[in-house]
């Protein structure tokens, strides 16, 4: 019966979000509700879980994502994200087109969300077509393949981040291993990938001399931008703080956090952690991307306003996903998962991939699938010591797959490459689900390796 119940809820959820064209936030709370009264909660306790699943999941992650919006803004509007891509096309030359679009929307992506990376390189992609005389999708696919593994497995993009917290996964370790999956997933759906779509795919690869309409490009004069240096460390600053927290657990505690840090422990523990890492990261990109530039604190403040502004929905559907979440764990469906794969012979690390891959298909957010499979194998990572770092990343994997007319992104490469739809579903919708595929590989290797030891 709990499965009833959630196969209802998601068929609701979808139709709701996709025929009456409702709020996604709006629709998971009324869902919730619903689910939550199907498999007989207490009406009286139904609030409580929803505020509960709400606080839980927005707790740090207000400040991570809210300052990380902050912080992309900022390097964009003083063309730091600019001269980041500009100088790495420079850098490998024409022959190497698609590896520096590559490691530019890398970089790029792992500081801003998908649509704004998006939105931000595509005009410089277009131009180095352009120039190049290539077809704008042979540059394109490379770029979206990076920005969306940034966005399925690397901290502190907001699914990961969420799906990371949920789970109770160390942050750092899962951007560390998830840079690991990432890049092989980018290389095959996104260089190896283009030479297969030229085939399958030609008439997407036509070599076209005007741009499509894609809105107000913003041109910046490389000179007046920030140094090169100075914009990769303002946008990957938190990364590395995270990054050094983890490797110095690994070298001097084998990988295990401290329980009561002391000293010079704690100091590296306290910036190490997301939240402070983010705030330390947006004082000095006020400072790198705002004064040092000449800017004026009202300048600055107008930046963090706008970044503020597109993701206040975002903040209130990963909210609503963990409204969701807690409904079905206080519901008894993570207790009825548990029960049926406790005697299931099937990986729990391919049933988290599968169970985002269904959300992802039914509901289009990657953001909701991972946190809803998040919550349905939580009670499987204590019973069958499950590495909850690897989870994490076999539901981020899961739930890049399959993106299809549900989806933003789907209809945002298809408008921005001037895709018929069939072209959009060979492209794009292959794409996605390669980097879903081979990303739990990877994790599945990763597991095995780390079981060694």
């Amino acid at each position: 019966m709990p499965f009833i119940v959630l196969i209802l809820g998601i068929a609701l959820l979808l139709f709701m979000i996709t025929k009456l064209k409702l709020n996604t936030f709006v629709s998971l709370i009324i869902t919730a509700i619903l689910v939550a009264l199907g498999l007989g909660m207490n009406p009286a306790s139904i609030a409580d879980a929803i505020k509960t699943g709400i606080g839980s999941t927005l707790g740090e992650l207000a400040i991570v994502f809210g300052f990380g919006a902050m912080i992309g803004r900022l390097v964009s509007d003083s063309g730091g994200s600019y001269r980041i891509a500009k100088t790495l096309i420079d850098k490998f030359g024409k022959k190497r087109l698609q590896i520096a679009i590559v490691i530019a929307s890398f970089i790029i992506g792992m500081s801003l969300f998908f649509e704004v990376g998006l939105v931000l390189l595509t005009p410089i992609v277009f131009a180095v077509a352009l120039e190049a005389d290539v077809p704008f999708v042979y540059l394109g696919i490379p770029m979206a393949a990076a920005l969306s593994a940034t966005q399925g497995f690397l901290p502190p993009q907001p699914a990961p981040t969420a799906v990371a917290t949920a789970l109770g996964a160390n942050i750092g370790e899962v951007l560390l291993f998830g840079i690991i999956v990432a890049i092989p997933a980018v290389l095959i759906a996104g260089p190896l990938f283009t030479k297969f779509a030229e085939k399958f795919v030609p008439s997407a690869f036509v070599v076209k001399k005007s741009l499509p309409a894609f809105g107000e490009v913003k041109e910046y004069k490389l000179d007046e931008t920030p140094s090169f240096g100075l914009s990769v460390l303002t946008s990957l600053l938190p990364a590395i703080f995270m990054a050094v927290n983890t490797i110095y657990q690994l070298i001097f505690h084998g990988g295990k956090a401290v329980a009561k840090p002391s000293g010079f422990d704690a100091v590296i523990s306290m910036l190490g952690n997301p939240m402070i890492a983010m705030v330390i990261a947006l004082v000095f990109a006020i400072w790198s991307m705002g004064f040092h530039r000449g800017k004026k604190m009202s300048d600055v403040s107008k930046s963090i306003e706008a970044s503020v502004k597109s993701i206040a929905m975002l903040l209130l559907v990963i909210g609503g996903g963990g409204a969701f979440k807690q409904v079905l764990i206080d519901g008894g469906v993570g207790d009825a998962v548990k029960n049926i794969m406790m005697h299931s012979s099937l990986s729990p690390i391919i049933l988290g991939w599968l169970v985002a891959v269904i959300l992802r298909v039914s509901l289009g957010s990657a953001t909701v699938a991972g946190m809803t499979a998040a919550g349905l194998v939580m009670p499987l990572m204590a019973s069958l010591n499950v590495n909850p770092v690897m989870m994490a990343l076999a539901i981020g994997a899961g739930s890049l797959a399959a993106s299809h007319v549900n989806d933003a992104g789907f209809w945002m490469f298809k408008e921005y490459f001037d895709l018929t739809m069939k072209q959009t579903f060979s492209i794009w919708t292959v794409l996605e689900t390669l980097i879903s595929i081979v990303g739990l590989i990877m994790v599945l290797i990763l597991n095995s390796i780390l079981g060694l030891f």
